[in-house]
């Protein structure tokens, strides 16, 4: 989920904006059809509206899931989410960000928490477990390194100790990230 409110929609990575999906939590049975509403890092991920829709009591992420494509959109590729700025670049609001140390990797992707529980740590759809990764939130200047410990939907989906460590007040989703490769 993105933690964003509103009526129920979704953000997407592989979808246009426009495009309608349905998406079925295969745990639970539970299906919502939302609209693409903008550009993400994940397949599809969900507002809180269309989240608590699906959602498990207690969980924060969908681990099964069939997602569908019911209308709108067309047949073009989606649109691709911003770049992250250049390493070295300063955040907002004269935010001064570190250089990249390590390799620059999904290229603006956005970062979500899982809302799971432990030792900092992410879960990824695009690195093997045991690869450790370096999330910066450029918005803030706040960085955490992680280890992969399982998959997801997304290039890196933090659990809530990683996420803590770099969220801003009140937001549940990083839009300026850079992630990095460091292990």
């Amino acid at each position: 989920m993105s933690g964003e409110g509103g009526a129920p929609a979704a953000s997407s990575g592989t979808f246009p904006v426009g495009t309608k999906l349905k998406v079925t939590n295969l745990d639970n049975g539970q299906s919502t059809t939302v609209a693409v509403s903008g550009p993400s890092g994940s397949c599809v991920l969900l507002n809180n509206a269309a989240f608590e829709k699906v959602r498990e009591p207690g969980k924060n992420l969908i681990r099964r899931a069939r997602i569908e494509r019911v209308g709108g959109g067309g047949d073009a590729a989606a649109p691709a989410a911003p770049a992250a700025p250049a390493a070295g670049a300063s955040g907002a609001a004269g935010v001064q960000v570190p250089p990249a140390t390590g390799e620059v990797v999904c290229q603006g992707s956005t970062v979500t928490l899982s809302g799971e529980g432990g030792a900092p740590a992410a879960s990824s759809g695009t690195f093997p477990v045991g690869t450790k990764l370096k999330v910066t939130n450029l918005d803030n200047g706040q960085s955490t390194t992680v280890t992969v410990n399982g998959p997801s939907g997304s290039c890196v989906l933090l659990n809530n100790a990683a996420f803590e460590t770099v969220r801003e007040p009140g937001k549940n989703l990083i839009r300026r990230a850079r992630i990095e490769r460091v292990g």
